[in-house]
């Protein structure tokens, strides 16, 4: 009989250190003992992960082609085809009718990641068609570690040249001569910290901005209007940015406000009442951000002139412009909503048929446009493409995910639930079933995140389908340290209040049992990344409440990494999880970190996944873990650990190969909650 691998422990605070030594033999070896673990552990379920990866691809379209974007005197468009990891990008000449219509005789082939990829992996980074479309700027990753290699080629000719650049972020920004390019420079620490300009048949590049501040990113972009370029500089408390007028991409760059702790702002180039002028979201009259309008001649932060007041009860995420006005992006009540301001008429907000949903802006198209395109889908209904004419407030679906097979989104009950944690905060909880599931317990899948402020809204998932069809319940715990409530919502879930995360997944959880939906037998849970932090948390503050949980490359063992600034992305880290170095961050960390808080009890089944060339979470740190839990936990319940050998931390790339990680996800959830021949 196959025993579970057991992981040599060495002398010293950390025993399982010596799992860092990356590339060592010792190491590749005991991850490769863990993934064959893992196999032997779930041979029993071989036919059925495969039977539920033939019925995950059995609902998508595998043969389809996305929305047609219209820009210049070309139609921009991808085409996916069965059997195919990516999808293929093209265009062709755009009707002159104005309408979407394909030229097939004239289509172009731009890139085939297919054939790229050589069956391995693949990231496409940039994908950028210069302004006079005449080349493609495009940034290769091939290993999952984000650093990036940098190609031009010519649509004409369909020569491709390899720019000679190395440690590069993937960015590629054009100026409007179609001749010169700007990209990111990644430092020691994986951090973008350098602007280059360079200009197409000339050698090397010329640096343009470097940042020395180890807790700022370097970001460039084109604005709506395409005439400024913007190098954002940006923590995750304070923004400094400098544009450049996209026509003279050798001049100087003006900095609009320069940085000061905790002023974040954002600024975009548009038009107001026919003039040109900046837009810029800012936190500087309050923390849910305002609007401010600064003119070409004087962009300066003393000249900026409110435009959108702050508003204590709606955070302002996003503003999308055009000439035809703009649209804010907002958060009200845990939801999206978007409030369009057209050019000389009356602002509106949109409406929209489901309680708990995504919305955000998906394409302003190009800036003459009357029209913007927005993405909106539910946890039952799946992603349409919308086209709103911003003048009249009119919707249209153009497009919706299709789901072959048999599916009524009728068939399926979303609701948006409240907890009440400790501190008697509301926590919202978004879920969704079949109607005939609800009214007794079921097995429950909950899912959390909880940090930087990101929002977790309801999406639709075609995988999911093979769940809620064989009765669970899917729920998400909107819990604080995301942004689904605005940014006090964030700041309640971060530095010194971290723990608040951790209490109100736990909250959400007994909710929903005292409710019904489910029982502790029957509840799996899972996260990953920053989520796969809360789920080491809440298993060690409360294992007995779940029968399962799924860990996706969890941050477990944040106190060590914290207290390395040579890893990538520590030192930005700081503004999140505080400085271990302080004595009191120390210990207020070292009190939560799940790898340090292992203890001799019962945990639930877990399944940990980790990806070897994972630049943000280290691989080390789930084999650590598990290695942690190996040798203390008391109970039988299996534990197994797959390390992706050659991915990051988005997983495996190709779509094909992503299905067959979901459908081991379900296949180990169904054995271990006993619903294996269900």
């Amino acid at each position: 009989m196959p025993h579970a691998p057991i992981a040599r422990i060495a002398p010293g605070n950390d025993p399982y250190r010596w799992l860092e030594e990356r590339d060592a033999p010792e190491v590749i070896a005991h991850l490769e003992a863990e993934n064959a673990w893992l196999e032997a552990q779930m041979a029993d379920q071989k036919d059925l992960r495969e039977a539920l990866f033939q019925e995950i691809k059995g609902r998508i379209r595998e043969t389809d082609l996305s929305l047609p974007v219209p820009w210049g005197p070309w139609l921009y468009y991808q085409r996916t085809t069965a059997g195919d990891e990516y999808p293929r990008h093209y265009r062709c000449p755009r009707p002159a009718d104005g309408s979407l219509t394909l030229d097939e005789a004239g289509e172009q082939l731009l890139l085939d990641p297919n054939e790229l990829a050589a069956g391995g992996f693949l990231s496409i980074g940039a994908f950028s068609v210069s302004p006079d479309h005449q080349r493609l700027a495009y940034s290769l990753d091939t290993s999952g570690d984000e650093i990036y290699r940098l190609f031009v080629k010519d649509l004409a000719s369909g020569d491709i040249s390899a720019l000679p650049f190395e440690d590069c972020d993937g960015s590629m920004t054009w100026a409007n001569d179609s001749a010169t390019l700007f990209f990111g420079e990644l430092d020691d620490t994986h951090r973008p910290f350098r602007l280059n300009r360079h200009r197409l048949g000339e050698p090397g590049a010329e640096r343009v901005f470097e940042e020395e501040d180890g807790r700022f990113f370097l970001h460039c972009y084109r604005t709506s209007s395409e005439r400024q370029l913007v190098l954002l500089l940006n923590s995750k408390t304070t923004c400094e940015a400098w544009v450049l007028d996209a026509d003279a991409p050798s001049g100087a760059w003006t900095c609009l406000a320069a940085r000061e702790e905790g002023h974040e702002y954002y600024p975009d180039h548009g038009q107001l009442d026919g003039q040109w002028t900046w837009l810029i979201r800012s936190n500087q009259s309050g923390i849910n951000f305002a609007l401010f309008q600064a003119s070409d001649a004087a962009p300066g932060r003393e000249h900026w002139r409110e435009l959108i007041a702050h508003d204590p009860a709606r955070m302002l995420e996003g503003a999308s412009l055009n000439a035809g006005g703009f649209a804010l992006s907002l958060r009200e009540g845990g939801l999206p909503i978007i409030e369009v301001h057209p050019a000389g008429g009356a602002p509106y907000p949109l409406q929209l048929p489901d309680a708990a949903y995504s919305l955000y802006v998906q394409d302003s198209l190009e800036f003459d446009s009357p029209v913007i395109r927005l993405r909106y889908e539910a946890l039952n209904r799946p992603a349409q493409i919308r086209q709103l004419t911003l003048a009249s407030g009119e919707q249209q679906v153009l497009k919706e995910t299709p789901v072959e097979g048999p599916f009524d989104a009728d068939d399926y009950v979303s609701q948006r639930l409240w907890a009440t944690a400790a501190d008697g905060t509301q926590v919202p909880i978004s879920l969704v079933a079949r109607r005939e599931t609800l009214g007794r317990p079921a097995p429950l899948y909950l899912y959390g995140y909880g940090a930087y402020g990101e929002s977790l809204d309801p999406w639709f998932s075609h995988a999911r389908l093979s769940l809620l069809e064989r009765g669970f319940v899917f729920a998400i715990a909107h819990v604080r340290g995301g942004g689904e409530l605005g940014e006090a919502w964030y700041r309640a879930g971060k530095l010194e209040h971290k723990t608040n995360s951790f209490g109100d997944f736990i909250a959400c959880a007994e909710r929903l049992i005292a409710e019904g939906y489910t029982t502790s037998a029957q509840l799996a849970i899972s996260g990953g990344s920053a989520g796969g932090l809360l789920m080491g948390a809440v298993l060690n503050l409360r294992p007995e409440l779940f029968a399962a949980a799924i860990a996706e490359v969890p941050f477990v063992d944040v106190l060590n990494t914290m207290l390395n600034p040579d890893l990538p992305l520590t030192v930005t880290e700081y503004d999140e999880w505080g400085d271990p170095n302080d004595p009191e961050v120390f210990q207020r960390i070292k009190a939560y970190a799940p790898y340090e808080n292992v203890q001799a009890r019962a945990y639930p089944a877990m399944l940990v996944v980790a990806g070897y060339n994972d630049s943000r979470v280290q691989y080390w740190e789930a084999a650590k873990w598990v290695a942690r839990l190996r040798a203390l936990k008391t109970d039988h319940n299996p534990l197994l650990l797959k390390t992706d050998l050659e991915a990051g931390h988005g997983g495996m790339s190709g779509r094909y190969q992503a299905l067959r990680d979901v459908a081991l996800e379900y296949a180990f959830l169904l054995k271990v909650l006993g619903l294996a021949q269900s």
